[in-house]
């Protein structure tokens, strides 16, 4: 009877030991295919995100759901293929117009919370400043396959507005959560 017990003892060590490798393996290859980390640098989507914070970029979502309005994304821009993170404006098919700092989609005017206490703290009228997509691109619509993107700290911020519209397939992935300092996304 002893015996009987020492023998499921230590099976239950070693079924024990299997489970803490297979969780520790599975969360490795988890964060290898599904996740990565970024470090915002620059001041552009502020006060969203500061220089400095940690981020987690969910880098499966896209291949399984479209982008959506607002979705903060990091992406991969120009020559040296450089990383930036901002936010989605404009989804293909979307004509894009900003007038007195309201955003129009298909000439529908969309509220943008995530910038109403820099909007009611300006000493200047136009937080984001006058445009349509056609005077930047000349482009009607966001094409099929594109995106424009904006970051939240509209007057210091290098954006579509300045370098056209983000590809899909340039997009690395959707920020899902800031981890440092603590606290979330908006």
């Amino acid at each position: 009877m002893e015996e009987r017990r020492l023998k499921n003892k230590n099976r239950f060590k070693i079924t024990k030991w299997r489970v803490v490798f297979l969780s520790f393996f599975f969360l490795i290859l988890l964060r290898i295919c599904f996740f990565s980390n970024y470090v915002v640098e620059g001041h552009s989507m502020k006060p969203t995100l500061e220089e400095g914070n940690l981020l987690v970029v969910n880098t499966f979502v896209y291949h399984v759901q479209e982008p959506k309005r607002f979705d903060i994304v990091v992406f991969k821009q120009g020559e040296n293929s450089d990383h930036y993170v901002k936010r989605v404006i404009g989804l293909p098919g979307e004509k894009i117009e900003y007038l007195n700092d309201v955003l129009y989609i298909n000439d529908k005017a969309i509220n943008e919370n995530f910038i109403k206490e820099q909007k009611d703290n300006m000493i200047r009228n136009n937080l984001t400043g006058n445009f349509t997509l056609k005077d930047l691109t000349g482009e009607e619509v966001v094409p099929k396959g594109h995106l424009f993107v904006i970051g939240d700290n509209r007057l210091g911020s290098y954006d579509s507005r300045h370098f056209g519209f983000v590809k899909m397939d340039d997009i690395v992935g959707k920020v899902n959560m800031r981890y440092w300092p603590l606290g979330g996304i908006e």
